[in-house]
């Protein structure tokens, strides 16, 4: 990781951080974890602060506890980006000004290669289980950390928060709140509606993740590839949404293989679901120009990237960054983010707007 910001990210340095500087970072994976009833141990890569006492965590003299960041992949077509060896743009930022970021490989890696049960494709289920899971065994994730500097470094379990993108937006939408009930009669005869909810995480950033299926239960929203092939189980609800959320999408994000709408389609989780109990707990955050990649979250070069780009990457991860330190510290980084991205450079690339 470079603490020195790439040559070319433009206007995007005008952003503030939390943080004066990037700290170094330290990376161990993979811890695996043994969960009963997972067809595989649950394998998770932590990259941590090397200088945590530099960092606005819980410090005392002889421990610091840092903020948790629970990290979702997608479901991309490339062999490895979609597991914990991916998403090295955002793990690597967010380590690098504070957080503890964990990264499990959800059991829909590309890596696994694991077939899908009728009722669980995506195995969709299981992926907001995993989050839960990390959280259950920070305990054990704790245990692996290093001290550092004479310092004894903990997780904080009142500061926890999550981020995924494509199919790991729908896995944290699921965790902060919204539902999903299978339409099918012959998976869900019941028609019971699936609900994963963990209250322990605090705020969470959904980028370039999945709409609505359709009002009133048409799912009409779905392209017939979508229905019928990709996410054939998919009829999510933000109604019952209550986290904090900062959705991020592409204004270039247009996806026929999954919907009939346009690029607004990945805005829906903001626009469908309550408005906070504190100002801008909902935030939405439009890049012009972007596409799925987001100026290249998955990966460094990436070649699943359409619209590679450091500027535009560096305004995604100081404004995510910027938002998420907001709702768990007290200080003026969003506000003072929402500022600069009225002025005429940045407002050409993205605009905000929150509720």
């Amino acid at each position: 990781m470079h603490t020195i910001p790439h040559s070319k990210i433009g206007s995007a340095a005008s952003l503030p951080l939390p943080d004066s500087k990037a700290q170094p970072i330290l990376s161990i994976s993979s811890i695996v974890i043994p969960i009963e009833g997972r067809p595989l141990p649950l394998e998770v890569r932590v990259t941590i602060p090397f200088d945590p006492s530099a960092s606005a965590s819980a410090n005392t003299k002889d421990k610091t506890a840092l903020p948790v960041l629970l990290l979702s992949h997608g479901h991309g077509k490339s062999n490895y980006l979609s597991s914990h060896s991916g998403y090295a743009p955002l793990a690597e930022f967010y380590a690098s000004h504070g957080f503890a970021v964990l990264q499990p490989t959800h059991l829909s890696s590309a890596h696994y290669a694991l077939p899908y049960e009728p009722g669980n494709e995506l195995h969709y289920k299981s992926r907001p289980k995993d989050m839960s899971d990390l959280i259950d065994h920070l305990s054990l994730i704790e245990s692996y950390l290093p001290s550092l500097h004479g310092t004894k470094l903990e997780l904080d379990r009142s500061k926890i928060v999550l981020a995924g993108h494509s199919l790991g937006s729908f896995t944290s939408s699921l965790l902060l709140g919204a539902s999903n009930t299978d339409p099918r009669e012959n998976t869900n005869p019941s028609n019971e509606t699936f609900t994963a909810y963990d209250p322990r995480i605090k705020a969470g950033v959904l980028l370039a993740g999945t709409g609505s299926a359709g009002p009133n239960n048409t799912r009409s929203y779905l392209s017939e590839n979508g229905r019928e092939r990709l996410v054939p189980f998919y009829d999510i609800s933000f109604d019952k949404m209550i986290t904090p959320a900062l959705v991020v999408y592409g204004d270039q994000d247009v996806s026929p293989h999954l919907t009939t709408r346009g690029a607004d389609w990945h805005g829906d989780a903001y626009s469908l679901s309550p408005a906070g109990e504190k100002k801008d707990d909902k935030a939405l955050l439009v890049l012009k120009g972007a596409h799925h990649g987001l100026g290249g979250i998955s990966g460094w070069d990436a070649g699943e990237t359409l619209d590679e780009s450091p500027e535009r990457l560096e305004i995604v991860r100081r404004v995510t960054l910027a938002w998420l330190w907001s709702r768990l510290f007290e200080d003026g980084v969003w506000e003072d983010t929402k500022k600069a991205l009225e002025g005429e450079e940045l407002n050409a690339l993205a605009g905000v707007e929150t509720k």
